[in-house]
């Protein structure tokens, strides 16, 4: 717990090593003097004014600008990152966002970063040491931030160098409806800690578990507002849609490089703002200049290529300063180092655990296939009689369980961030609960690659009239090892909409569309693939507590009867990108 919570005070920093192809142009050389002009005052079309750190070259001229938002702390005196910069001809800004440190007004996560972020851009465009061409860097949340600011069309906004970040922060707090409790409420209590406030010694475990969430931070024994604001708005209403690029794409005229891991909290939101990107950013130039990284990391990535369980090797390392530093002599100098003649897309295959280039997302040589969920009723635990097959199921009993919120499937694992195991973590011990539905392909007889985005469609029914609904892929090595892939859930009044919720009618079977993210990975011969069916996974997802009440309140939680159907007409199956 100690060394999670330690990284979570400063900005991530990701460490990566890839080599690249010679190019024409060597990188930016480190030939300048630094000037640095600290807590230098940023007006904002309201006249709140956030506070800057500056650090130039020291010479005579104009000079392209990146630029950097965070609610982390900007730096100060002597800073690594600034000097490394202005070193090589370039103006870096550091700024504390609204209300963190020496920055006025009041700070709400995620809701002024926009604007903000805009006025900052437009004033640092015009001073007299810019040449009007500014770029954006930084991961997390200070990624998040680049997102916010990019639809609003300033003119000087030439590229962006994002890393596991989202587009989307409804998407950050709610997953398919599924409040995100171990990542908002602890990202929630250490960014919004107090001077001497020991977060690290509170009982975490215990604090995941504490109801109504409505007043969850009387557990840490203080208010926090905006905690109790994303808790008020459990549908993606008006109150998350200043955090909302989705639909704003095409307003957007620079050049973004998107690194993200697999087993990263915002893996999908990475992926898709390429994806959304290279189909409507604003010219036909920007939608082809876009590209994406995407490796076997977490949030922050180890030293020697390991994450989770998982060895992926040293060649699964990269230096992330090496790549921006060449994307930004491109994008912002307009040096001739070979960023064009490259393929848009960088995977990391696991399993293969090689990289490999690539032209578009998904692949265009994607075998979208069907794997069916097949039992005889008793596809509970690991013993049970649960199958993967891509053969449709004919007539078969429903397999059942109780989903009791009091004792609910831990979290082993994951694209997790606090609190709890991050990464590929063997899945063994939750599969002998018999809440757990665990269905496998018999033993495969040759390498299945699967890269691409996973969905689960699955028919179920509950006693309750609402709850929630979990899918899980996993790779099963010979000797038994279960490594999770990718993981998601659906809480059923959001079946539909994520806008308008719906209760369910107890008894009645529905569909639900269950999102597992994205992923690569080979299933080796002697392996096999396997799907986990249950109804929590916690502290990863809040617990459903089957009432039906508005969300929050509940300070009592029932048990709900679930059944899981795979029939001729009721056909569930998980559809996978199969890569031949």
């Amino acid at each position: 717990m100690n060394k999670v919570w330690k990284t979570l005070m400063v900005p991530v920093v990701v460490v990566l090593i890839l080599c690249v192809p010679a190019f024409s142009q060597e990188p930016s050389k480190p030939v300048y003097g630094v000037i640095e002009e600290l807590d230098v005052k940023v007006p904002m079309q309201d006249g709140v004014l956030l506070s800057a750190n500056i650090y130039r070259p020291d010479a005579q001229g104009q000079f392209p600008v990146i630029v950097q938002r965070t609610p982390y702390g900007n730096g100060g005196k002597d800073n690594r990152g600034g000097h490394f910069w202005a070193e090589r001809g370039y103006v870096m800004v550091v700024q504390d966002v609204r209300g963190k440190f020496e920055s006025q007004g009041e700070w709400r996560p995620f809701i002024d970063e926009g604007k903000d972020g805009f006025d900052t851009i437009e004033w640092l465009g015009r001073q007299p040491w810019s040449n009007g061409r500014v770029g954006s860097s930084g991961g997390s949340y200070v990624g998040f931030t680049q997102w916010m600011l990019a639809p609003l069309g300033s003119s000087f906004l030439k590229a962006m160098f994002p890393t596991v970040a989202s587009g989307n922060c409804y998407e950050i707090a709610y997953s398919g409806g599924a409040f995100l409790l171990s990542l908002m409420t602890g990202w929630g209590t250490v960014v919004s800690a107090q001077p001497g406030e020991k977060v690290n010694d509170y009982p975490w475990q215990e604090l995941f578990k504490r109801l109504p969430l409505s007043t969850w931070d009387t557990g840490i024994g203080r208010e926090i507002p905006f905690m109790r604001a994303w808790v008020e708005h459990p549908t993606e209403d008006a109150y998350w849609a200043p955090a909302v690029i989705d639909g704003q794409y095409e307003r957007i005229e620079a050049l973004s490089f998107n690194v993200g891991g697999w087993y990263d909290i915002f893996a999908a939101a990475t992926v898709d703002n390429y994806v959304q990107m290279a189909q409507h950013g604003k010219t036909e130039a920007i939608r082809k200049g876009q590209r994406l990284l995407m490796g076997p990391w977490a949030h922050g990535l180890s030293k020697d290529g390991s994450v989770g369980e998982m060895a992926f090797g040293k060649h699964a390392l990269m230096s992330l300063r090496d790549l921006e530093l060449r994307w930004f002599d491109f994008a912002l100098k307009g040096m001739n180092n070979g960023v064009t003649n490259e393929a848009p897309i960088k995977i990391f295959v696991m399993g293969a655990n090689l990289w490999r280039e690539e032209y578009e997302w998904p692949l265009a040589r994607t075998q979208f296939t069907k794997f069916y969920l097949h039992s005889q009723g008793k596809a509970n635990t690991l013993s049970g009689d649960g199958v993967l097959s891509r053969e449709m199921p004919g007539v078969q009993a429903p397999d059942r369980y109780t989903y009791d919120p009091t004792n609910p499937v831990p979290t082993a694992g994951g694209n997790n961030l606090f609190g709890v195991p991050i990464g590929p973590y063997d899945q063994r011990k939750v599969e002998e609960r018999s809440d757990v539905l665990v269905y496998s392909s018999p033993v495969l007889e040759k390498a299945v690659e699967v890269t691409g985005p996973i969905k689960l469609v699955l028919y179920a029914a509950s006693n309750a009239t609402d709850t929630d609904f979990t899918a899980k892929l996993v790779d099963v090595h010979p000797m038994g090892y279960a490594q999770n892939l990718v993981d998601g859930i659906i809480r059923a009044r959001y079946r539909i909409s994520k806008k308008t919720p719906s209760l369910i009618d107890p008894g009645q079977v529905y569909a639900y569309e269950i999102d597992l993210g994205v992923t690569s990975n080979v299933f080796h011969a002697g392996h096999r693939i396997r799907v986990e069916i249950s109804s929590s996974n916690f502290p990863r997802f809040d617990r459903n507590p089957n009432t039906g009440h508005a969300f929050g309140v509940d300070d009592v939680v029932i048990s709900a009867e679930q059944a899981i159907y795979h029939d001729t007409e009721h056909a569930s199956y998980i559809f996978l990108p199969i890569i031949e």
